[in-house]
C-alpha cells in the first residue's frame, strides 16, 4: 500500500503550510476518510478567508459527493457557524462538520476541523489517528473512489445566516441594551460579516477595524495574544471614547477584550465575569475551567452558589468533561469559551454580546468590573520557554516545589497558600508554558515568576 506520511495532523486538527503539508489532494483524501470513518450521510461545509480555502472547499465537495455523501457549503465563515449548523441540521440528516481554517496562523497556513453528530470534537482519541492512517495512503483513496463510482451526493449552498444570528440573539435582551460606542476589530478574518448581520439588531455604534476578509492578512496575523496586535483596537478605543474593544482571530472562535481605556484585559479574568453571568442565568449551575489559573473563577463561582470543576485545557477535553458534568459554561483562560446551551461548543461571539449585556444592566464600566478582580489575583501571563527536555525541566520544578499542594490534571500545578503556578508542555514543540497567580501580592508574583523561570530556563 502506497502511504505518505502527513505532517498536518496534531492532536486537535489538521493544520500545515500550503503547498508543502497541504494541499487540495491531501484536503480530498482526508475528507473522504473523515467521512468513511464515522460513516457520514450527510457534512456541512465550512471555510475561512485564507486564499486557498475555496479550492480546497471545492476539492472536498466534489470528492464527498462523488463518494455519495451530501454537503451542505455554508461558504464563508467562522468554525462556530459550522457547529450550530451540524447541531441544528441534525433533524435534517447532517451527522459531521469540516470547517477549513488555520485560524490565526500565517497567510501561508491552512487546515481543517472535524465535528461529528452534534458538533462533538474529532481528536486523535476519537478518530483523527484512523483518519491520519486512511488519507495517508493514496492506494486507499483510489480505490475508496472506484467503489464509490456510480454513487452521487448532493450539493446544497446554505448561505443563510438568519438561524445562527437568532441564536446568538436569544443568549441576551437587545431592548435592554444600552447604547454602547463599540470598537470591533476582526483582523481581516471571518468575524466581520457576522458583526454586520447583528449589529442590524443591536443599539451600539459600531467603529469597524481590518473589517473586511483577506486572506493575505494586509495588517499581520489575526492573532490578538500577540501585543504588537493589540495596538491598533486599543488605540481606537481610546481615540473614539469607546465602552469596550473587541477582537478576534481569523475564525473567531476565541474573542479578546479592550476596557474603555484601551487595557486589554486577560481572558482569565473574563472566565470569572461570563460564570457570574451565567449563574445569574442559572442558579447553581456547574462550571468548568481549566488548570491553568483558578483562584478567582473559583472563588467568584462559589460566591454566586455554583459547583467550579476543574478539566484539562483543550477544546475536545473540555467539551467532553462539561457533558459528563452538564456544565453551563466552560472558559479557558486563552479565550475559549463554551456554552452548554451552544452544544457545549465555543463561541467568539457569545461572550461579547454577553458582557455588552452586563456593561447595559449594572451601568458599570468593563474596567470596574474587572479591577478588583485584577487586583486580588495578579497573573504573569501565560510564559513561553523553550527547552530540550520538557519532562526532566517539569520534574526538576516539581523536585524544588513538591512542598506546595500537586496537581497533575494538566501538566504540573503546585499551589501554596500565597501563590500558585502551572506549568505544562506544548502538545506539538518542545516548549514549557508557565502561569503564575498570588494572593493580591503584585511583588510576590513577580519574584515567583523570576524564580521559576530561572529554573526552567537554567534547566533547558
Amino acid at each position: 500500500m502506497t502511504e505518505e506520511r502527513l505532517r498536518c495532523f496534531t492532536a486537535y486538527d489538521i493544520r500545515g503550510r500550503v503547498p508543502a503539508d497541504l494541499d487540495t489532494e491531501i484536503v480530498r483524501r482526508i475528507g473522504l476518510a473523515f467521512a468513511d470513518q464515522f460513516a457520514l450521510k450527510k457534512v456541512v461545509l465550512g471555510r475561512d478567508m485564507r486564499l486557498t480555502s475555496p479550492e480546497f472547499a471545492a476539492g472536498i465537495s466534489e470528492t464527498l459527493t462523488k463518494s455519495g455523501v451530501d454537503v451542505a457549503d455554508i461558504g464563508l465563515a467562522g468554525t462556530e457557524e459550522v457547529y450550530y449548523a451540524v447541531q441544528s441540521g441534525e433533524a435534517r440528516g447532517v451527522d459531521g462538520g469540516i470547517m477549513i481554517t488555520a485560524s490565526h496562523n500565517p497567510a501561508d497556513y491552512n487546515g481543517m476541523k472535524l465535528v461529528q453528530r452534534g458538533a462533538r470534537p474529532v481528536s486523535r482519541d476519537s478518530g483523527l489517528l484512523e483518519i491520519e492512517q486512511k488519507s495517508s495512503s493514496v492506494e486507499w483513496f483510489r480505490e475508496q473512489l472506484i467503489a464509490a463510482s456510480g454513487s452521487q451526493g448532493r450539493l446544497e449552498l446554505a448561505y443563510d445566516k438568519s438561524g445562527y444570528v437568532a441564536h446568538l440573539l436569544s443568549f441576551i435582551r437587545p431592548e435592554r441594551l444600552a447604547p454602547l460606542k463599540v470598537v470591533v476589530n476582526a483582523g481581516n478574518g471571518c468575524a466581520g460579516p457576522v458583526v454586520d448581520l447583528l449589529a442590524a439588531h443591536l443599539p451600539f455604534t459600531f467603529i469597524r477595524l481590518q473589517h473586511e476578509p483577506d486572506g493575505t492578512f494586509p495588517h499581520g496575523v489575526p492573532n490578538p495574544l500577540l501585543p504588537d496586535r493589540r495596538e491598533a483596537t486599543a488605540s481606537a478605543v481610546r481615540e473614539h471614547r469607546a465602552d469596550l474593544g473587541i477582537a478576534w482571530d481569523g475564525d473567531f472562535d476565541r474573542c479578546f477584550f479592550f476596557d474603555e481605556s484601551g487595557r486589554f484585559i486577560e481572558g482569565y479574568y473574563l472566565v470569572g465575569l461570563l460564570a457570574a453571568a451565567m449563574l445569574n442565568l442559572h442558579p447553581g449551575a456547574t462550571i468548568l475551567h481549566d488548570p491553568r489559573l483558578v483562584w478567582n473563577t473559583r472563588e467568584i463561582v462559589l460566591a454566586a452558589g455554583g459547583r467550579p470543576v476543574q478539566s484539562r485545557a483543550g477544546h475536545a477535553f473540555i467539551k467532553e468533561k462539561m457533558r459528563e458534568v452538564d456544565a453551563v459554561y466552560g472558559g479557558e483562560m486563552s479565550a475559549h469559551h463554551y456554552f452548554r446551551d451552544f452544544g457545549y461548543c465555543d463561541s467568539g461571539m457569545l461572550p461579547w454580546l454577553l458582557v455588552c449585556q452586563l456593561l447595559s444592566d449594572s451601568g458599570r464600566g468593563l474596567s470596574e468590573m474587572v479591577s478588583d478582580r485584577m487586583a486580588a489575583y495578579p497573573v504573569s501571563g501565560e510564559i513561553n520557554s523553550t527547552v530540550a527536555d520538557p519532562v526532566r525541566v517539569i520534574e526538576l520544578v516539581r523536585a524544588r516545589y513538591g512542598a506546595g499542594e500537586i496537581d497533575l490534571t494538566d501538566g504540573l500545578s503546585i499551589a501554596f497558600p500565597a501563590y500558585r503556578f502551572n506549568l505544562r508542555p506544548s502538545n506539538t514543540e518542545p516548549v514549557l508554558r508557565l502561569n503564575v497567580e498570588t494572593r493580591g501580592d503584585r511583588a510576590l508574583l513577580e519574584e515567583k515568576t523570576r524564580e521559576l523561570l530561572t529554573l526552567i530556563r537554567e534547566g533547558k
